[in-house]
């Protein structure tokens, strides 16, 4: 059976130069805004993984199953619906927060957000900054 090779890697493309191709200014602007907040809050610069995300710090996984690799200890991608913020799946006072933070929707593993203006900025960094704690103490994420 053929190793399984993640299409999401972190590259060398310029997360600037990225954010300026999207046609929306708003959401260019809340994009640089979030780089801001997401750096703050993780300690780590951004950097581009696979051709929209925009990650910060990296984490490595290992499933039950053995499929392993890595992915960015939080990140973001500005879509076109929504800013899709990637955070941990749990992590303190996550449900708490979600309900002060404002317009929102939520999946799985993501937080979708319109524009940065319908939330409460304070509550998302409190949400990043349990997100990064919550991650680095898993053990399946143990090489944060």
């Amino acid at each position: 059976m053929a190793k399984y090779k993640a299409k999401t890697t972190e590259n060398k493309a310029s997360v600037s130069a990225f954010i300026k191709t999207i046609p929306d200014l708003q959401k260019q602007k809340d994009s640089f805004a979030l780089i801001e907040i997401m750096k703050k809050r993780s300690g780590f610069e951004p950097k581009m993984w696979g051709p929209a995300i925009i990650g910060f710090g990296k984490c490595h996984f290992k499933y039950e199953s053995g499929h392993e690799g890595d992915m960015p200890l939080i990140g973001f991608s500005p879509r076109k619906a929504a800013l899709t913020l990637y955070l941990a799946l749990d992590f303190e006072k996550k449900e708490e927060l979600l309900k002060k933070l404002g317009k929102h929707k939520t999946s799985y593993c993501c937080l979708y957000v319109k524009k940065l203006e319908d939330i409460d900025i304070r509550v998302l960094e409190k949400m990043i900054t349990n997100s990064v704690i919550s991650t680095k103490a898993t053990e399946i994420l143990a090489t944060c």
